[in-house]
């Protein structure tokens, strides 16, 4: 039985990807929800609007939390790459369930699906091109 281990440059090389991909996704899911508003969707949900720059603050909170769960992975999962994609798409999808409960109009619903959709776009391939298949 082969094992394979994470060396340290390993390690931080993908550290340093996932660090760049929660920055773009970051920025990315901001853009999203400012042009949203442009276009008349409302952000409101429960009655108080979300800041367009909480976008990015989530983005970055949870992508990292993707990050962590690659290096984790990278270290102990026989097939790092496809675990770590199967996980993060399921993780992706459950992500869905508070914005489709949430009191809220239609329209701010997908977009706030729309926003995860983009962040998943950005972060899941750059990380996992790292990960050992």
């Amino acid at each position: 039985m082969t094992t394979y281990a994470a060396t340290p440059t390993r390690t931080a090389s993908l550290f340093g990807t996932g660090v760049l991909a929660t920055v773009a996704a970051s920025a990315a899911t901001p853009v999203v929800a400012a042009t949203a508003t442009v276009a008349g969707i409302s952000l409101d949900v429960g009655g108080a609007p979300i800041p367009v720059l909480g976008f990015g603050t989530l983005t970055a909170f949870f992508s990292l939390i993707g990050v962590v769960l690659a290096v984790v992975m990278a270290r102990v999962a026989r097939h790092a790459r496809s675990t770590f994609v199967r996980t993060t798409v399921v993780l992706t999808a459950l992500s869905f369930v508070p914005d489709l409960i949430a009191p809220a109009a239609p329209s701010t619903k997908v977009l706030l699906m729309l926003t995860h959709l983009v962040a998943a776009a950005i972060v899941i391939p750059t990380i996992a091109r790292r990960l050992a298949a």
